[in-house]
């Protein structure tokens, strides 16, 4: 029992950390270019209305949140030689990116029937596939170490990962577009997805060759209505998925608004790939994450991370037009955007930790997966639909010069509605505190359990 326990609380290979990263590349090569680009792909390129495209994405942001507890079950139910959370890795690679190709595929329809299929496709690739690789992602980090700093640094690769997926995607997508379609965007966006969709499945095969999951042998498969029993009384889950679902609607704003933003209020679409590929010095916030936490903590780097990002933005609001102090603040705003965004990813394992010890029960894909996929999938559909909402009742019109209103709501969702969401998660998390500094007790208790358990089998 012993030699087991070391084994599940080892320092992670460095191979392991990098295919760990690979995950969330391939993961943000296709969501990041479905939460940047689908509202501007529906309004100006298949022509839908930005009213209609916001309740399709808010619509189906909903279907889609109800499959995350769905994959959470499933994956705390599936035991192969491979693991509970890696072979997913494998199965879906191939689907996700069939279904991101075809949600930005702009068929000739009309009416009611281009409704629906915008929907269905959206549904099909941000949702219900796109939560099937998410929730693994998630739910495999419990499962390579207990070792808690280990998390910390593997949460760490994971986020340059995705932000090195992010920036390929937000930085290339839109020329892409404009080099492959040769003045047709429908073709354009079909031909980059084919090409995202080739690289994702070959970045989600290798993490499939080369994690491991140690500790799964722990975990064994309990029922539906007992991972809900994980949840009670787990007010640190609570907490964090309340937080992660708001913080979200920011996040989804950000990315969804900008490509409105650079091509009205500052009459260059290009410059989104400019704003999207910036993305890229996340990376940096993601490096110092480890260091800032041994300074302070979980909780007050994410804080921190809050406080970065609202000042990063409200810099966007005071400058004006100038676009080298715009960029400026927006690189302010994503170093601290990406501490923020960092911090729920490796919490969560603690959380199910906190689950185990309150319950008894380890539901790490059930609390994973609400944690991560469906906190994404809620709040990027409010952060499609909010401002889409918004910029409706203020008079936009897609491919037209917009009014002073117009212009006003797209500078209200770019620069002030992430701040006052900031403010809000901000306020939430400061109740976490008290959980953290539970942490190194509840796991002592744990590890006593387990060997306790070990010993009586």
């Amino acid at each position: 029992m012993e030699n087991t326990a070391a084994k599940a609380d080892a320092k992670l290979p460095l191979l392991e950390k990098i295919s760990y990263s690979f995950t969330d590349m391939a993961g943000n090569l296709l969501y990041v270019t479905i939460s940047s680009y689908i509202l501007y792909f529906y309004t100006d390129v298949f022509g839908i209305s930005v009213a209609g495209a916001g309740i399709i994405l808010l619509v189906a942001r909903f279907a889609d949140a109800i499959s995350a507890p769905v994959w959470g079950s499933i994956v705390d139910h599936t035991h192969t030689k491979w693991g509970q959370s890696r072979p997913y890795f494998l199965w879906l690679a191939i689907p996700f990116a069939v279904a991101t190709f075809l949600a930005f595929t702009a068929p000739n329809l009309h009416g009611t029937a281009k409704l629906w299929y915008a929907g269905f496709t959206y549904i099909l690739a941000a949702g219900v596939v796109y939560t099937g690789i998410q929730t693994p992602i998630t739910a495999i980090l419990p499962n390579l170490t207990t070792n808690g700093q280990e998390r910390i640094v593997a949460s760490q690769f994971r986020m340059v990962g995705g932000a090195i997926g992010s920036f390929i995607t937000s930085t290339f997508a839109l020329p892409l577009v404009a080099f492959l379609g040769k003045g047709d965007d429908k073709v354009g966006f079909m031909w980059t997805m084919f090409i995202f969709g080739i690289l994702a499945v070959i970045l989600l095969a290798l993490a499939f060759r080369n994690l491991r999951e140690r500790t799964v042998a722990e975990t064994k498969p309990i029922p539906f209505k007992d991972s809900l029993k994980a949840t009670k009384g787990n007010w640190p889950w609570v907490i964090l998925v309340v937080s992660f679902v708001i913080f979200w609607v920011a996040q989804a704003d950000r990315n969804g608004v900008s490509v409105y933003y650079a091509k009205y209020y500052l009459g260059n679409e290009q410059l989104t790939s400019v704003f999207n590929g910036l993305q890229v010095v996340g990376v940096i916030a993601n490096i110092c994450i480890p260091f800032i936490v041994k300074v302070t903590n979980k909780t007050m780097t994410m804080i921190i991370g809050l406080i970065i990002g609202a000042l990063g933005q409200a810099m966007m609001g005071f400058v004006g037009n100038n676009f080298a102090l715009i960029v400026t603040g927006w690189i302010i705003g994503i170093l601290g955007g990406g501490t923020a965004i960092a911090m729920p990813f490796a919490m969560l394992a603690d959380t199910v930790d906190y689950g185990e010890w309150k319950t008894g029960i380890r539901a790490a894909g059930f609390l994973t997966a609400v944690g991560s996929a469906f906190c994404i999938q809620l709040g990027s559909g409010f952060g499609a639909f909010i401002p889409s909402k918004i910029m409706a009742a203020a008079g936009f019109v897609a491919n037209k010069t917009q009014s002073a209103s117009a212009l006003a709501s797209i500078h209200f969702c770019f620069i002030w509605l992430p701040i006052i969401i900031y403010a809000v998660v901000g306020a939430i998390m400061c109740f976490y505190f008290k959980y953290e500094k539970m942490e190194p007790a509840i796991k002592a208790e744990l590890a006593a359990r387990h060997a306790k358990n070990g010993q009586t089998d």
